[in-house]
């Protein structure tokens, strides 16, 4: 699971909402996900589903899901490049819109990019909440770029360069944790408990 502590604890007053953050694994997690878009960008903005379901969810995607309760309320989805990584589709559902779980998805983004050793993200922004963004995440519109219009709404571009983390991932981390599953680098997994199997047959040859 992926911690929210930082900017999501100082927005969140301490008798406020206790959500948990962590990406979507399971097939039922990103059906959950869609529904949450579903809801935010095809039902309030009128959004097309050719357009809201674009081809990308499952290409080179890691979906973050926030739950309260167990009940799926919010959702954002991360699309890695070369050089940065690019927040996407960020929907909350409408009761819990002031509660800062917004920011709270957007703080475990930045969080995880940087785990995967991303140090610039990317974002679309409508102008009305650019300066939202900027107060509660720290990002920036990107300087010299013109705003962009799709799916009937206009956009600003927006970027956030992230410190670099000494426990980043790299091409030297131990193989095993990075057979682990994706936001769970600091947990054994499964594949790491499949070497308990090795260990019967270990001690058979050096009898």
């Amino acid at each position: 699971m992926i911690s929210t502590s930082g900017l999501a604890e100082r927005l969140v007053p301490s008798n406020g909402p206790k959500w948990e953050i962590h990406v979507a694994h399971r097939l039922d997690e990103i059906m959950q996900v869609i529904s949450l878009r579903a809801i935010a960008y095809m039902h309030e903005q009128s959004c097309p589903y050719d357009e809201e379901i674009d081809g990308n969810d499952f290409a080179g995607a890691t979906h973050l899901i926030a739950r309260l309760n167990n009940e799926p309320v919010g959702c954002v989805r991360l699309r890695w490049f070369a050089h940065f990584f690019k927040v996407e589709r960020v929907a909350v559902l409408p009761r819990y819109r002031k509660s800062g779980l917004g920011a709270a998805l957007l703080d475990a983004s930045f969080e995880l990019g940087a785990k995967k050793g991303y140090g610039h993200a990317l974002g679309h922004v409508e102008p009305s909440i650019v300066g939202l963004w900027q107060r509660a995440c720290g990002v920036s519109p990107r300087p010299g770029r013109s705003n962009l219009a799709f799916s009937d709404h206009a956009y600003v571009e927006v970027e956030k360069f992230i410190p670099a983390r000494d426990d980043a991932i790299h091409v030297n981390t131990d193989p095993m944790i990075l057979l682990r599953p994706e936001g769970e680098w600091d947990h054994p997994g499964v594949l790491d408990r499949s070497n308990e199997r090795l260990i019967p047959v270990r001690t058979a040859r050096q009898a």
